[in-house]
């Protein structure tokens, strides 16, 4: 297949057109006719994806590699020096953000991962009604999405609506009517204010809500006659202890 027909494809599947005005979803690196010779789905574009991937691979990733204008290539800083490497391997990139946000990944984790019953779904927040205790809801939440801690806003130990938004969702709090919202990359002045309107917060991490994207649109790929894999992108961030530091 050539990049364009793939690219054609990923367009029904979620529409670049959903896409915020700030995004950059699409086609970020390649050539419309040029052949592709496999596909890698990941959440993010690497250094070790880039030198294990064949030449002519396209990657499908969930966060542009270019977010706005590049002023300067230089290749000795991200993102040029991915760029760069890429280039000289045909590879191409598409990647599908906000779009894909709105047509599958904020249900999926919603629905499928953490087993709530969609209630309604503005674009970004898919919201849920019924009775959780606190502790109960925490645990589900550290197990569902293995993360060993988690920070909190708030405590209601009776919680009748959970929202969500996966990625980095706190702006969107004016939007939230429900007594718990989920999110990652919560600012410590988005939790003053939560904490002010009395709407708990759990921060449930960027990656760590969004790392299912790939499996997600692994399935819809399935039905190409293209050889279509998953590279799971690294977590930039790890956990410390203090056993470990020492």
């Amino acid at each position: 297949m050539v990049l364009q027909e793939v690219y054609d494809f990923l367009d029904k599947v979620s529409p670049f057109e959903l896409q915020e005005k700030w995004d950059n979803s699409g086609l970020i690196i390649g050539d419309m006719s040029r052949e592709v010779s496999e596909i890698v789905v990941s959440l993010d574009v690497d250094d070790e994806m880039i030198t294990e991937a064949k030449e002519g691979t396209l990657f499908v990733v969930h966060h542009p590699l270019i977010f706005s204008g590049l002023t300067q290539l230089d290749f000795a800083k991200y993102p040029s020096n991915l760029i760069e490497k890429m280039i000289l391997k045909k590879h191409s990139l598409i990647a599908l953000h906000t779009n894909f946000d709105q047509t599958h990944l904020n249900t999926y984790v919603f629905e499928k991962v953490l087993g709530f019953k969609l209630e309604s779904q503005d674009p970004f927040v898919c919201t849920a009604k019924g009775e959780w205790n606190y502790k109960e809801l925490l645990k589900l939440i550290k197990e569902k999405l293995d993360l060993p801690t988690l920070k909190v806003t708030g405590k209601k130990e009776k919680i009748t609506s959970i929202a969500l938004t996966t990625g980095a969702g706190a702006s969107l709090i004016d939007e939230v009517q429900a007594d718990c919202f989920l999110t990652g990359d919560i600012k410590y002045h988005d939790a003053m204010k939560a904490m002010s309107e009395d709407l708990m917060m759990v921060d449930i991490g960027h990656y760590e809500s969004e790392r299912f994207f790939a499996e997600i649109l692994l399935n819809e790929l399935k039905v190409l006659p293209l050889l279509a894999i998953i590279s799971n992108s690294k977590n930039p961030f790890h956990i410390e202890t203090m056993n470990e530091v020492e």
